[in-house]
């Protein structure tokens, strides 16, 4: 079924950028756009492509420290901001690139909620680590957290956020942790094995919000069938218990088996059964208002072009054939831009199968145990039976 989709881009999304060797390269974005234009994504009707316009000061404190922003702005290292790191070294315009993220992110959050569109992405958006005060994790402004408080503004009262990346949506979590008007899940490598160390299934949220943060922390060496396991026995029973009025997702595909800096073991095609389940969930759950974003991605050539093409595909409701080959034309983009091979097929021809946690819990499995923790954890907040 094709859907509307508004995509927020423009070349100067590319500034959000810490310099040679930072695993943050914004050639990835770059990469990504191309690919979509070259298949035709971005010219499908229904589809349009608008650029858009910084996040002013206003918008920014809806999550962020006056202090904080200027510290920004004032473009210096100072570690009380986290600024000047290794992960968030300092760099010219930064705080105008960073801004222009989340005007990013804000321009498709309100595009879906003024019903201006029924899907709207971000892909240069995602910067689900930053806190209130302080740059982490190559986020300095929480593009999808001020997203989330723009919307409650205007007078949502139920949002659901999914989190894919392999790292913990911390900051997101953080933002929300006491609101019980927005439901956080994250599904990421456990915190005992990657940054930021945090998002235990216990974290679920503070005083009358309880069960509304939701951490499925998955062991390193989780493949494609653990994953889509964990998903399908958390996410869709959630999302159906919950019903918010609009669906935000962040789609950082860190977890696969290529990404240098973590430890899961996914392939491109269960990402993107992911992204379809999440398309269905937001017409199923959330009247079709579906919010998407980036996120991480450090496997420049091979996996985060291709995972994000066949993200906007998907939300543009006309899903790729997986096993198109990539056009020429991208493929000697790619060697010109980078002077590496671009793969050669939208697939990695993986089966995606996954048996149902439905069929039962199995105790000497660790993703099993994982899941049963969480499900424990939240379930009966929302009037959810653990035990499959």
């Amino acid at each position: 079924m094709a859907c509307t989709l508004h995509v927020a881009w423009d070349e100067r999304l590319t500034s959000y950028d810490f310099g040679p060797g930072h695993p943050l390269a914004p050639v990835r974005v770059e990469l990504t756009v191309a690919l979509a234009q070259a298949f035709g994504v971005l010219a499908e009707p229904g589809v349009f492509v608008k650029a858009p316009a910084a996040a002013s000061n206003a918008q920014l404190e809806l999550i962020h420290d006056p202090h904080y922003i200027t510290a920004v702005r004032t473009g210096a290292a100072d570690l009380a901001y986290g600024l000047g790191t290794p992960d968030n070294p300092v760099f010219s315009g930064m705080h105008e690139a960073s801004a222009l993220v989340a005007g990013a992110t804000l321009a498709a959050a309100e595009a879906v909620w003024e019903s201006q569109t029924q899907h709207a992405v971000s892909v240069a958006g995602g910067l689900h680590h930053a806190m209130r005060g302080m740059a982490s994790g190559f986020c300095v402004y929480n593009d999808p957290a001020l997203a989330i408080r723009s919307l409650l503004e205007r007078g949502a009262e139920k949002i659901a956020y999914v989190d894919v990346d392999v790292h913990h949506g911390d900051g997101v979590q953080v933002a929300f942790y006491d609101d019980p008007r927005v439901l956080t899940i994250s599904l990421h490598e456990h915190p005992m094995t990657l940054f930021p160390g945090t998002g235990l299934p216990v974290d679920n949220g503070g005083p009358g919000a309880e069960g509304m943060a939701v951490n499925v922390a998955l062991p390193a060496g989780t493949g494609d069938a653990g994953w889509l396991r964990a998903f399908d026995a958390v996410v869709p029973p959630l999302l159906r218990a919950f019903r918010p009025q609009i669906l935000v997702t962040q789609h950082g595909c860190d977890s696969h088996r290529l990404d240098p800096l973590a430890h899961l073991e996914l392939s491109i095609d269960a990402q993107r059964t992911a992204q379809a389940w999440l398309h269905h969930l937001a017409h199923e759950t959330a009247g079709g208002r579906w919010l998407l974003t980036g996120g991480g991605g450090y496997e420049l050539v091979q996996v985060v072009p291709r995972t994000w093409t066949h993200l906007l595909a998907e939300a543009a409701g006309r899903p790729l054939d997986p096993a198109a080959a990539t056009p020429e034309s991208w493929r000697a983009f790619v060697r010109a831009r980078t002077g590496m091979s671009a793969p050669e097929s939208m697939t990695e021809g993986a089966s995606a199968a996954y048996t149902p946690f439905s069929s039962g819990y199995d105790p000497g499995d660790p993703v099993d145990r994982a899941i049963m923790a969480t499900r424990t954890a939240v379930f009966p907040h929302h009037g959810l039976l653990p035990s499959p």
